[in-house]
Formats: structure tokens, C-alpha cells, sequence
């Protein structure tokens, strides 16, 4: 599932720089027809995304000491 989600995410990001409009289009229409993933909130995410940013900051330290 993992590989599906990063295949997937490859193609939206060359979608946006590509062809911004059919992106944003793309983008309404799964705003519209699925709410629920845009339901949460920045101030959830931050935490784990700050976490995971330390942990990869540490990892990549420990790898240029190497």
C-alpha cells in the first residue's frame, strides 16, 4: 500500500507542476465528493509531522558522522 500511495503522490505532484489547472480541478472534485479527507485540522498534523522531521534530522546526523 505503501508503494500505491507514494506512486500515486509521484503523479499528483508532476500533475500539479505539469498542469496546474487539471490539478486543482482534480483536487475540487475529491474536496467535493470526499470531505472527510480534508477534514483534519493543521494542528493535528503538525505534532507528527514535526516529529517525523526531528527523527530524520537526528538519523541523517548520525549518518553524516559516519
Amino acid at each position: 500500500m505503501v508503494n500505491l500511495d507514494d506512486s500515486i503522490g509521484k503523479i499528483l505532484l508532476d500533475l500539479q507542476k505539469t498542469d496546474p489547472d487539471t490539478f486543482k480541478k482534480l483536487l475540487k472534485k475529491t474536496q467535493e465528493e470526499n470531505p472527510e479527507l480534508f477534514e483534519v485540522g493543521i494542528e493535528k498534523e503538525n505534532p507528527d509531522v514535526e516529529r517525523y522531521n526531528n527523527e530524520t534530522e537526528q538519523y541523517n546526523k548520525r549518518i553524516d558522522k559516519d
